[in-house]
């Protein structure tokens, strides 16, 4: 699936997004168009590089994968740059692998030690350094002690197999030994065993007694208990008298009543008259007559003449006989309430009064029965008892006999049965020394495997390098016959069948020497397992039909293959990033230049 990455202040590139799909994915441009900062941005992303464009305080890289969305952000302070978010590379181990083997741009320094004909140990065993072999071989050698503490101990239960296996066959034969006695009796005493029975049944229906007196003594303890707190709480329940409380209620309420009725009224009146006498609209209901001094006019319910203060005067003393009758209504309201609140507490403590009764009664009862029953038992077990003493004079020498036998018998099957469990056990870790004798085995190969790790991957970085260059050296045509790494990693070239120094070869074949010795730590380490991505820049000293050559040996390498390509070079069969639309610092520095 396609890649989605978006730069903002990445070497020289101010703004840019692009999509990198599966396979070779060429960046064509010319110089100075972001080619190489969009490499940089794609290693900001995975963790290896930190390339704040000159002069800017912070930038930032986002890239869309598959496995999510993996963001980056890039800060300069004090002239330092950091970073912060995390890198979708999160091992530094898998960072170095990547810097080393996988990003071969120009600043590659497996490809710069080429050039300049350094050793390369350092460069193509570098990620051993990060691999804590040291740490893992300690890890390892504690756990090859417990399992060599288990193989020894595995072996001690072998060794005490065949005495455990003697301990269970004599514990069987003493079993079988046991039961046969305990049957011998039962032969020599069968005339006994109707006296047995009896006393065996006796004793079981005295212990079924028992436990029914236990129940029974519980039981009456428990109805003596309830039965004293109802008494208790019915000699203090104190019930009021009722001193006709629903006859005085009545009234209050009748009072109520009317004087609510008798406020009602008024008001009425009152609100009719206040109307017209605020609206001034006494002519509606009597003549006025406008006088100097006050208006007069002929009263409208008596007929007397009067002035408006004296039916203003009239009706304020209407309003009074509302308030007055107000609170009487109040107070004959909370006289109603108490009544109300003193007539349910009455009949609230009645009703317990009634219920304490009844339920006092039902215990007084119930206690009665139960200790009635509880006397029966107790004679039932005296009786039993009684009879128990006569017939186990008769058998209890059989009896005794019987018992210790059963005892015997009962502790022999128990330790035949842990002799058992023992053996089993003791088996079963036994059984186990094939298999850890197999892990001690595969513990030492792996510490024995760590201990020379360092010359392994020297092997295979060696083969690796090899066998790259069989594949590359034909199609390139170079000048000279082979090249190999030696044992202490000097590139060694030959050409007409002499060893011959690395300066004297052409820069398309140091290019090609380096990229071969970059590509054999990348197998060595397995890079392409953990890193999907493989980068290319800088590749002006091969020709364009030997770059050709070379993307597609590394395409089939890597899922995702970036490179930079001028835009004279011939297309290659993959997806093509054209910078067109980003926006990179040339840019700015033209536009300055033009104005």
């Amino acid at each position: 699936m396609s890649w989605q990455l978006s730069l903002r202040n990445i070497a020289g590139i101010r703004h840019g997004e692009a999509h990198v799909e599966p396979g070779v994915n060429a960046v064509r441009a010319s110089n100075w168009q972001g080619k190489s900062s969009f490499l940089a941005g794609i290693k900001t992303a995975f963790g290896t590089a930190t390339p704040l464009t000159e002069g800017q305080s912070s930038g930032e890289v986002v890239l869309q994968t598959d496995d999510g969305e993996t963001t980056v952000q890039l800060e300069r302070t004090n002239g330092t740059v950091s970073r912060s978010g995390q890198p979708y590379l999160d091992a530094e181990y898998d960072r170095v692998c990547a810097e080393l083997f996988a990003f071969l741009d120009e600043d590659n320094e497996i490809r710069q030690a080429v050039r300049s004909g350094q050793n390369l140990e350092d460069r193509l065993t570098r990620p051993l350094e990060f691999e804590n072999i040291d740490e893992q071989i300690a890890e390892l050698r504690a756990e090859r002690e417990q399992v060599e503490r288990e193989r020894e101990r595995a072996e001690a239960a072998a060794e005490r197999l065949p005495q455990l296996q003697q301990r269970v066959t004599d514990l069987a034969t003493e079993l079988e030994e046991l039961r046969t006695a305990r049957a011998d009796i039962d032969d020599d005493t069968a005339g006994d065993s109707d006296a047995r029975e009896q006393l065996s049944e006796r004793r079981a229906q005295r212990d079924r007694v028992e436990r029914k007196i236990e129940r029974l003594e519980a039981t009456a303890e428990s109805v003596r208990e309830t039965l004293s707190e109802q008494r208790d709480e019915l000699e203090a329940l104190t019930v009021p008298s009722n001193d006709d409380i629903a006859g005085a209620l009545e009234r209050l309420r009748a009072d109520l009543r009317d004087i609510e009725r008798d406020k009602e009224l008024l008001q009425s009146v009152y609100e009719a008259n206040k109307r017209v006498v605020d609206e001034e609209r006494v002519e509606l209901l009597t003549d006025v007559s406008h006088e100097m001094l006050a208006d007069s006019m002929t009263c409208w319910l008596c007929g007397s003449d009067a002035t408006r203060e004296d039916i203003e005067a009239q009706l304020a003393t209407l309003d009074d006989r509302i308030t007055d009758l107000g609170s009487r209504a109040e107070d004959t309201r909370a006289q109603v309430d108490e009544l109300e609140t003193k007539r349910d507490k009455i009949k609230n403590a009645r009703r317990r009064e009634t219920d304490l009764t009844d339920r006092i009664a039902d215990l007084e009862s119930r206690l009665a029965d139960v200790e009635t029953d509880l006397e029966t038992a107790r004679e039932r077990r005296d009786d039993l008892t009684s009879k128990i003493e006569e017939l186990g004079s008769a058998v209890d020498s059989t009896e005794d006999r019987i018992t210790d036998l059963e005892s015997e018998i009962k502790y022999t099957e128990a330790e035949l049965a842990d002799a058992r469990d023992e053996l089993e056990d003791t088996e079963t870790v036994a059984g186990q020394r094939d298999m850890l004798d197999s892990e001690y085995d595969s513990l030492t190969s792996e510490i024995t495997d760590l201990r020379t790790r360092k010359e392994q991957v020297k092997r295979r970085t060696r083969e690796a390098f090899s066998s790259a260059l069989d594949d590359l050296l034909k199609p390139f045509e170079t000048g000279f016959e082979t090249a190999r790494l030696t044992s202490t990693f000097e590139l060694v070239v030959a050409r007409d069948g002499r060893e011959a120094a690395l300066d004297a070869l052409s820069e398309g074949e140091r290019e090609l020497l380096g990229f071969v010795a970059a590509l054999a730590g990348y197998e060595a380490f397995e890079v392409g397992e953990r890193l999907p991505v493989m980068l290319l820049d800088g590749l002006g000293g091969l020709a364009s039909d030997n770059v050709q050559i070379l993307v597609e040996y590394l395409a089939e390498r890597t899922e995702y293959l970036i490179l930079t390509a001028y835009p004279e070079y011939e297309g290659f069969d993959g997806h093509e990033l054209s910078p067109s639309d980003w926006r990179v610092v040339s840019h700015d520095s033209d536009a300055e230049a033009a104005s």
